[in-house]
């Protein structure tokens, strides 16, 4: 699959490859404590480095990834929204983390249900998850703007193996269904 040119576009956003240029914003959003509660907590710069190289990695051994997602009338970096199956995940996940001064602006729905859409045609996904902390109920909300449902209770591999997780989700034949209702 040729990476260089894979982008996708909502009305508002831009969705692209992980690049060097996003390390300031990334790192900054690894930093923020409200912004990363729910998704392991803060880091350093140097696990966010390593945070970004392991997103981009994925792309190159997966074909698919987290997207940086970019605000088109800024050109701002404002989160990252995208397939997501490291080894041990608990299914196909399109998951999303918008940057705190973004939020409120309904991107994580916009960016992810792009990428639910993208997984589905392009990755053959036949389900598609969410992992959410159970006391994550913005995440949840959007979840459900997605279509997706509650499904069960699990555990993320280590090291966050400690803390169970909610996951949500649907099947492509209901994404499709409701996308002919919905558009």
């Amino acid at each position: 699959m040729d990476l260089s040119n894979l982008q996708l576009e909502t009305p508002r956003l831009l969705l692209r490859l992980p690049r060097r240029e996003d390390y300031e914003a990334w790192a900054a959003f690894g930093a923020d404590e409200e912004a990363t509660r729910y998704i392991g907590g803060v880091m350093a710069r140097s696990p966010a480095w390593r945070s970004l190289a392991a997103t981009l990695g994925s792309w190159h051994l997966q074909g698919f990834g987290m997207f940086s997602v970019i605000e088109k009338a800024s050109g701002q970096w404002v989160g990252r929204v995208g397939p997501w199956q490291p080894e041990g995940w608990p299914g196909t996940e399109v998951g999303w983390s918008i940057a705190r001064n973004a939020w409120g602006q309904g991107y994580a729905p916009e960016a992810a249900a792009a990428c639910v859409e993208w997984a589905f045609n392009h990755l053959g996904w036949d389900e598609v998850i969410h992992t959410i902390d159970p006391q994550n109920t913005s995440s949840k909300a959007v979840a459900v703007k997605l279509g997706s449902t509650y499904l069960r209770m699990d555990r993320l591999p280590e090291p966050h193996h400690e803390k169970p997780v909610e996951v949500w989700g649907q099947t492509r034949a209901a994404w499709k269904a409701r996308r002919t209702v919905h558009p």
